[in-house]
């Protein structure tokens, strides 16, 4: 089992950045499929990005691809999530997850989520 917890939320102005960042418990960081979700005040949960356990694929949801990215270093057990030009509508309780499955598409992903979860972290953007 891994235990998250989510770090860098806060409020921004538009157009501005956030990197959020994920720090996870446990010898075992490197075998997980790392991912961050959000969910806007009101609506359902969100897939924003996956990282594969060595970093070498990744997904980026269409409304953020261009403007975020996400990474790992699995010296620091820490995955991040670099948003920029970020926009009203990316106001979120951000998530951070991990997966022990191998990698998976992200279709499975947005549909099923993954299977451990950090208790979020709240990003503001004000227009």
């Amino acid at each position: 089992q891994v235990q998250l917890v989510e770090s860098g939320g806060g409020l921004v102005q538009a157009g501005g950045s956030l990197r959020l960042s994920c720090t996870a418990s446990g010898r075992t960081f490197s075998s997980y499929t790392m991912g961050w979700f959000r969910r806007p005040p009101g609506k359902e949960r969100e897939f924003v990005a996956a990282i594969s356990w060595g970093g070498g694929s990744t997904y980026i949801a269409d409304s953020v691809k261009g403007r975020s990215t996400i990474s790992r270093d699995n010296a620091k057990n820490t995955v991040l999530l670099q948003m920029n030009s970020l926009r009203p509508e990316d106001t979120a309780v951000y998530y951070c997850a991990a997966d022990p499955r191998p990698w998976m598409s992200s279709t499975y992903y947005s549909q099923y989520g993954m299977d451990y979860w950090g208790k979020g972290t709240l990003v503001t953007v004000s227009s």
